[in-house]
C-alpha cells in the first residue's frame, strides 16, 4: 500500500467515524427526549392526580373562615387544582352549593369562630348574591361574628357585605352605592352600516330580545317592564341593606342620590361602613376579637380548602337535584348550556330511579330553543307520571325558556329577585343579501324547481314566506300558553295576559300565579322531601361533576375559546355573543327579551 493509499484510508475511516458520532449523537437526543417527554408526562399527570385529589386543612382552634369573593359565582364551581396560581387559565369560579354548604358547617364547628368576607374583582346574579347573603344570615344565628372588608365596594359586594357585624373598607375606596340602571346595547345603526337585513317575527308585546336589532332605543313596553323590574330589585336590595345597618330607606335614597358613600370617610359618617382603614389594620380588629395578641397570626380557613365541608351521602330514600344552567340548545348541552338531549337524561335516570323519591329542578336560564324547552318540559311530565314529585327552584334566571322547563312542576320556588316570566317567542332570519352586493360586490343567482326553494338561502323573504314564519311563531306561542296553563292550573287568557313576552321578578310574580312561595335551593330541597312524604333522606346531584383532569380532556375546542374569549374582551364579549344571536339562531326562540347589564 502506496502513501496515498494509506493516507486515504485514513481520511475515509476518519469520515466515518465522524457520521458515526453524528448519528449517535442524534439518536441519544431523540431516545434522552422521548424519555424526557414520557417522565415528564408521568409527573405532570402526577400533579394532576395529586391536585384534583380533595385537599384537606387542618383546621386550628380559634380559627376563622376566610370567604374570598374573587372571580364568578357559579352555581356549582369547576374543581380548577391550577386556581389561583399562574398556570390558571380562566378566571376564579366560587360555588354557590359549596359555599353554603361551608358555611352551614362552620356554624357547628368549635374551632371556627366567625368569618371574614373579603372582595376582590367579583360578580354574581342578584338572586345568588341573596341566597348566599340569607346563608351568612343564618350563620350568625350561631353567634360567631361575621367582619367584611374589601377596598372599593360594587353595589352587588355591599349589598351583600352589609348582613356582616362590621364592614370595613380601605382609607383611598368607597362603597359605589348609587342605584340600579338597566342597560341595553342596540346594535340597529351598525346593521344598517354593514348592509344587513334582521327579519324578525315575533308574539309579544313585551317580547323585546329582537329589539336592538330593529331600533335604537328602547320600545315604550320594554321601558315599562324594564323600569318596574329595577325598581322592584332595587327596593329588594333596600329593605335588607336597612335592615342590617339600621339605616331607613329614605335615607339609603338619599345617599344613592347624593353618591355620599363613594368616599370612604362620608360612607363611615353616614353609617354606611363601621371602619376605615388598611388590610393590616383590618386584621388587628380581627384580632381584637378572637382576643389574640397583635404579635399572634390569625388563623385563616380558607373556604375553598375548609375541610369540614361532606358531601350528602345518598341513602335508601333520595331528592335529586338536577341543575339546568345556561341558555337551552337542542342536542346535547355542555358546562355552559342546558342540552335538551342531556338534561332529559339527567331526569329519566332520576325518575327510574326508585331509590329517587322527588326531583329538584335548579334552572337558572334565560331560556333559548323553544323545541328543546318542549323535550324537557315532557319529561318532566313522564317523571311526573313515574309518581315522582318535581319541584323548580329558581335562581337569577328562569325567563322564557328557563320558565318553560319549569312551569310544569308541583311547586316553583323562585328569590324576590329571580327574573322569570317572558312567556313569548321570536325568530329571527337574517339577510346579507344587501351586504354582499353594495359592500363587495358580490351578486348570487339560483335555479329552482318551486317559488320558494330558495327561501332559507339568505335574501329577503316575500309575504307569503313571512305569514308562515308567523303563523309558526303564533303555533309556538300557542303551545307555550296551553304548557304554562296546564302546568300551573291557569286559563290560558291568564297566561296570555301575563304574558306577551313580558318580564317579573320573583316577588312579583307570585300574585300572578307564576310562582308559588320565595325561598332558596334548600328550601326546594325541604318542600320536595315533605311532598313525596319523606323525612330521612340524602341527596343525589346531576349531572354528576366530572374530576378536573376529565372536564379538561372533553372540553372542546369551542368551550376552551369561548372561556378565553370570555376573559380577553371582557365587556366587549357580550356584544359579540349578542350578535352571533342575529346569525346564529335556530328555529323559534323562547329566550329572555334582553342581555341585562347592570350597572
Amino acid at each position: 500500500m502506496n502513501q496515498f493509499e494509506k493516507t486515504n484510508c485514513y481520511k475515509e475511516s476518519g469520515a466515518k467515524k465522524f457520521w458515526r458520532v453524528v448519528l449517535g449523537s442524534m439518536l441519544g437526543f431523540i431516545l434522552s427526549s422521548i424519555v424526557l417527554s414520557i417522565l415528564s408526562f408521568i409527573f405532570f399527570v402526577g400533579i394532576l392526580v395529586g391536585l384534583s385529589g380533595e385537599e384537606t386543612t387542618m383546621v386550628k382552634d380559634n380559627s376563622v373562615l376566610k370567604l374570598k369573593l374573587e372571580g364568578t359565582m357559579m352555581e356549582r364551581a369547576e374543581k380548577n387544582p391550577f386556581e389561583g396560581t399562574s398556570f390558571a387559565q380562566y378566571s376564579n369560579q366560587i360555588g354557590l352549593r359549596e359555599t353554603i354548604q361551608s358555611l352551614k358547617n362552620a356554624a357547628n364547628d368549635d374551632k371556627i369562630k366567625g368569618v371574614t368576607i373579603e372582595f376582590s374583582a367579583f360578580s354574581s346574579d342578584f338572586a345568588s348574591l341573596k341566597e348566599l347573603r340569607d346563608a351568612i344570615a343564618k350563620f350568625k344565628e350561631s353567634g360567631k361574628f361575621v367582619y367584611a372588608y374589601a377596598d372599593n365596594y360594587s353595589q352587588g359586594a355591599y349589598y351583600l357585605a352589609s348582613v356582616a357585624d362590621k364592614v370595613f373598607v380601605n382609607r383611598l375606596g368607597g362603597v359605589d352605592l348609587k342605584g340600579l340602571a338597566f342597560q341595553v346595547t342596540f346594535y340597529k345603526g351598525l346593521i344598517d352600516k354593514l348592509g344587513v337585513d334582521v327579519q324578525v317575527i315575533r308574539h309579544g308585546q313585551f317580547k323585546s330580545a329582537v329589539e336592538p336589532y330593529m331600533l335604537d332605543k328602547m320600545s315604550e313596553a320594554n321601558r315599562e317592564q324594564m323600569t318596574v323590574l329595577c325598581n322592584t330589585l332595587w327596593g329588594t336590595m333596600l329593605s335588607q341593606i336597612s335592615e342590617s345597618r339600621h339605616i331607613s330607606i329614605n335615607s339609603l335614597q338619599e345617599i344613592a342620590d347624593n353618591l355620599t358613600a363613594a368616599i370612604s370617610l362620608d360612607a363611615l359618617n353616614c353609617g354606611i361602613v363601621d371602619g376605615v382603614c388598611q388590610y393590616a389594620e383590618y386584621e388587628v380588629e380581627l384580632k381584637k376579637i378572637l382576643g389574640i395578641e397583635l404579635s399572634e397570626k390569625v388563623n385563616y380557613a380558607p373556604i375553598k380548602k375548609y375541610n369540614s365541608v361532606t358531601p350528602a351521602t345518598p341513602k335508601k330514600d333520595n331528592i335529586a337535584v338536577i341543575y339546568a344552567v345556561g341558555s337551552i340548545v337542542d342536542g346535547k348541552g355542555d358546562e355552559t348550556t342546558i342540552g335538551s338531549t342531556t338534561l332529559c337524561n339527567d331526569i329519566r335516570k332520576a325518575h327510574e330511579n326508585e331509590e329517587v323519591k322527588a326531583i329538584v329542578l335548579r334552572v337558572n336560564s334565560p331560556g333559548g330553543s323553544a323545541m328543546a324547552s318542549e323535550a324537557i318540559w315532557n319529561e318532566i311530565e313522564n317523571a311526573k307520571k313515574a309518581g315522582k314529585k318535581v319541584v323548580t327552584s329558581m335562581s337569577g334566571y328562569a325567563a322564557s325558556g328557563g320558565y318553560y322547563i319549569s312551569c310544569n312542576s308541583d311547586k316553583i320556588i323562585a328569590q324576590p329577585n329571580t327574573l322569570t316570566g317572558s312567556i313569548g317567542v321570536f325568530g329571527i332570519v337574517p339577510s346579507f343579501q344587501r351586504m354582499l352586493e353594495s359592500k363587495l360586490g358580490i351578486t348570487v343567482d339560483v335555479v329552482k324547481s318551486n317559488e320558494h326553494a330558495d327561501m332559507s338561502s339568505g335574501r329577503l323573504m316575500d309575504e307569503m314566506e313571512r305569514a308562515k314564519v308567523q303563523a309558526s311563531v303564533e303555533d309556538v306561542y300557542a303551545l307555550f300558553m296551553q304548557r304554562v296553563a296546564q302546568g300551573r292550573n291557569l286559563s290560558v287568557e291568564h297566561v296570555d295576559s301575563v304574558g306577551q313576552g313580558r318580564v317579573w321578578a320573583g316577588a312579583d310574580a307570585i300574585s300572578l300565579g307564576l310562582v308559588d312561595e320565595l325561598g332558596s335551593l334548600e328550601d326546594a330541597i325541604a318542600a320536595a322531601a315533605e311532598l313525596a312524604g319523606v323525612s330521612d333522606y340524602g341527596i343525589i346531584n346531576y349531572p354528576i361533576q366530572k374530576d378536573w383532569l376529565t372536564q379538561m380532556l372533553e372540553t372542546d375546542t369551542e368551550v376552551k375559546m369561548d372561556k378565553a374569549l370570555r376573559q380577553e374582551l371582557g365587556e366587549l364579549y357580550y356584544t359579540d355573543k349578542s350578535l352571533k344571536t342575529v346569525t346564529e339562531a335556530k328555529g323559534v326562540q323562547a329566550k329572555l327579551p334582553f342581555d341585562i347589564v347592570i350597572n
